[in-house]
């Protein structure tokens, strides 16, 4: 296994430079760039031609990605000078090979540059956003497989019952329910709104969070999280749930089952010592998938809604406004989870049956 393993860890290399090309190769004809936001609101006068506007360096990326410096300048009436100027500012001077090159050899060294608009290090953006979308992302998976495996179960071994159905009508209402509209329902029932005063309305921690004492401070993150991630997982449970009751009856039908029923063991130990770890592959599967979607990408409204700062908020807002090293700094980040959960994934395949050797089927 750990042969698998090294060569799994050797592959994320070129796999991230892969995904970062090609990622850069669209944007390059990505209309709406940094610099013509920025000439944009000179124009409309919401900024001047000297202040708003911070450094990025070497973004790995173009202007426009490619008007040229007579053609904006020509459309905007503005001096050939300042545009160039800015171009050199944001590092946008350079050859497209070049950049990426600089690019390329920053992120090894997990430099993500400056953020062409809040003038900090990308780095410190994300590790100060990243907790919030861990504590987002990793309690609601682990509500949605802590509920949904056993009712999945539950549903197979009932199927065609009362339980069974009233079970999937429940279900299946929540997932009708887009996350944000539970979240405001959620936020007007209980966070202030016309009925109760129960949670509070924004952030992940309470102002006073440094002066409490540390039972007091894991009370109040639980606290704070209670709503958002309701209002993430509410949506979650139909898929996984219908999943797993599925995959349980399809093993339950299967022969080795009869045949273990046969030799008078328990349904209980048929249950869980023959049909489990078949069952639960398909399951599995699905776990790097799911994570990486509740991880980032489930949680952007949510984050939004309840005023949180997390992941998905913040590669949101850098595609608004074209803040390419966030964008690419995230992209980077999302892709490295991403392919670790993958051979986490594996690594599960094998602990729930042993019988499964990656090794062998590679070579």
């Amino acid at each position: 296994m750990g042969k698998y393993i090294l060569k799994r860890m050797a592959l994320i290399v070129p796999t991230l430079f892969g995904i970062i090309l090609i990622n850069f190769v669209i944007v390059q004809f990505a209309p709406g760039g940094p610099i013509e936001q920025i000439i944009a609101q000179v124009t409309t006068g919401n900024i001047s031609t000297t202040s708003g506007i911070s450094g990025g360096g070497d973004s790995g990326v173009s202007s426009n990605a490619a008007a040229s410096e007579a053609d904006i300048s020509g459309t905007y009436g503005l001096d050939p000078e300042l545009i160039a100027d800015l171009e050199k500012q944001f590092g946008f001077d350079k050859p497209a090979h070049e950049r990426f090159f600089d690019m390329v050899v920053n992120y090894l060294q997990f430099d993500f540059g400056m953020s062409f608009f809040q003038d900090r290090p990308v780095l410190d953006l994300v590790l100060e956003r990243i907790p919030v979308s861990i504590s987002l992302g990793l309690w609601s998976l682990l509500i949605v497989y802590g509920i949904s495996i056993p009712l999945g179960i539950a549903k197979a071994v009932r199927d065609g019952t009362r339980f069974d159905l009233w079970t999937s009508s429940i279900i299946f209402v929540g997932y009708a329910i887009p996350g944000f509209l539970f979240a405001v329902l959620l936020i007007v029932v209980f966070a202030g709104g016309n009925y109760f005063d129960i949670f509070p309305l924004r952030g992940l921690v309470s102002d006073n969070w440094d002066e409490l004492s540390w039972p007091d401070k894991i009370l109040d993150y639980f606290w704070h999280l209670a709503l958002p991630v309701t209002a993430l997982t509410i949506g979650g449970f139909a898929t996984l749930t219908m999943l797993t009751k599925n995959s349980f009856l399809e093993e339950i039908n299967k022969q080795f089952v009869l045949t273990a029923r046969s030799k008078g063991l328990t349904e209980r130990r048929v249950l869980y010592s023959h049909v489990f770890r078949n069952a639960m592959l398909i399951v599995i599967a699905g776990f790097p998938a799911a994570f990486v979607s509740i991880f980032f990408t489930g949680s952007v409204l949510i984050e939004v809604i309840f005023s949180l700062d997390g992941m998905g908020l913040l590669s949101y807002e850098a595609i608004i406004k074209r803040d390419y090293p966030i964008l690419f700094g995230t992209v980077f980040c999302f892709t490295l989870i991403g392919l670790i959960m993958h051979l986490v994934g594996d690594l599960t395949y094998v602990l729930v049956d042993p019988r499964i050797d990656f090794e062998t089927r590679g070579d």
